[in-house]
């Protein structure tokens, strides 16, 4: 088999790459063998404008937002399904009498910026236990990563543009200008394989902080499911007419990637403190991230083997980034396109590659 590119992962970057250089009418298969705990495919889906304690609008959100509900809106037309995005708001919680007023303050201060007050918080008094008020975030981008993943896998399939297998990176070699791998001819070869990049020659040694992330998947059925809560956790509407996604942690330091029993204690304490209405724990899941330290992604090729590569690094964020870069890498390639230079492996030195 002979094709452009050889794309390495399917998971949010794989997915909208391969997207892309169909469009652009290239040819290229993907291997990914589908990992459950993979960091894409149980993630919230939620795509939040402000983050952190000073509630400060996260990086390039302006010019993300819009591209990101384009873009899955465009994928789910492609596909012929529901469109797996829609808006939706967050109602924070505030823990403390300080956050409270950090809320406040920035309202005050930029009150067009993505955060409102809550129009009618009493009537949520019937659902949580909260003493220092709710801020609203608005608009926030929800996506149904279960359908959008499950659906172009399913395309790919159909298509014979996927090899559902591991990727076993001793079996592929560079020859000139020529990528091989078993029965497959490549031009160029993109990793977009979340936190297996950590046992990659080409990359492994880009500034990654893997952490670990875990969540529940909580029924509660008399909560209603128009809103995400935040109050520490996040409590996100997952898939079914009952279902609530919540978490996340950020663990930096972890033995593995397993779901732990502390965790699921930490959080069904938390859900008894905080939710005034009965739950039932249905599942536990927990995941590495491909983050980094300096919370900028990871695109372009590799400065000596030039194709070789990488569409990653996406961290928590990766429901907005990874269509933006992969639309932007894609344009690299077809014309040339300079990639955002915060964004761009070429920021680092030589000694970061091999």
């Amino acid at each position: 088999m002979k094709v452009d590119f050889l794309i390495i992962g399917q998971g949010l970057s794989g997915t909208f790459l391969s997207f892309y250089l169909k469009k652009a009418g290239k040819t290229f298969l993907v291997i990914d063998d589908e990992k459950p705990n993979a960091a894409s495919r149980i993630a919230s889906g939620v795509i939040n404008p402000v983050t952190g304690r000073r509630i400060v609008k996260t990086w390039k959100i302006d010019e993300l937002m819009p591209f990101a509900f384009s873009a899955y809106k465009e994928i789910s037309e492609f596909l012929k399904i529901p469109s797996c995005i829609h808006e939706g708001a967050v109602l924070n919680m505030h823990t403390t009498k300080q956050m409270q007023q950090a809320f406040n303050n920035r309202l005050q201060n930029d009150p067009s910026d993505y955060i409102r007050l809550c129009a009618n918080e009493d009537n949520w008094s019937e659902y949580f236990n909260f003493e220092f008020g709710i801020g609203e975030t608005y608009p926030v981008l929800i996506i149904n990563l279960f359908d959008l993943l499950r659906n172009w896998r399913r395309y790919l399939m159909n298509s014979k543009y996927l090899q559902a297998e591991h990727f076993e990176e001793e079996s592929c070699f560079r020859e000139d200008h020529i990528i091989r791998y078993k029965n497959v001819e490549a031009k160029k070869l993109i990793y977009c394989d979340g936190a297996s990049v950590a046992s990659n020659p080409y990359f492994n040694k880009l500034p990654f902080a893997y952490n670990k992330g875990e969540a529940l998947i909580v029924s509660i059925p008399k909560l209603p499911r128009d809103f995400i809560y935040k109050q520490g956790l996040s409590m996100v509407p997952w898939r079914n007419e009952d279902l609530f996604w919540v978490g996340s942690t950020y663990e930096w330091r972890f033995p593995d990637d397993l779901p732990s029993a502390s965790f699921k204690e930490r959080v069904e304490t938390y859900l008894k403190n905080n939710l005034k209405l009965p739950f039932k724990v249905v599942e536990h899941f927990s995941g590495i991230r491909p983050a980094n330290s300096e919370r900028r992604p990871f695109v372009g090729f590799h400065p000596i083997y030039i194709n070789v590569g990488i569409l990653n690094g996406m961290g928590t964020k990766g429901c907005s980034l990874a269509p933006y870069f992969a639309h932007q890498l894609v344009q690299n390639i077809l014309t040339g396109t300079l990639i955002d230079k915060e964004a761009d492996i070429n920021r680092f030195s030589m000694q970061h590659f091999d």
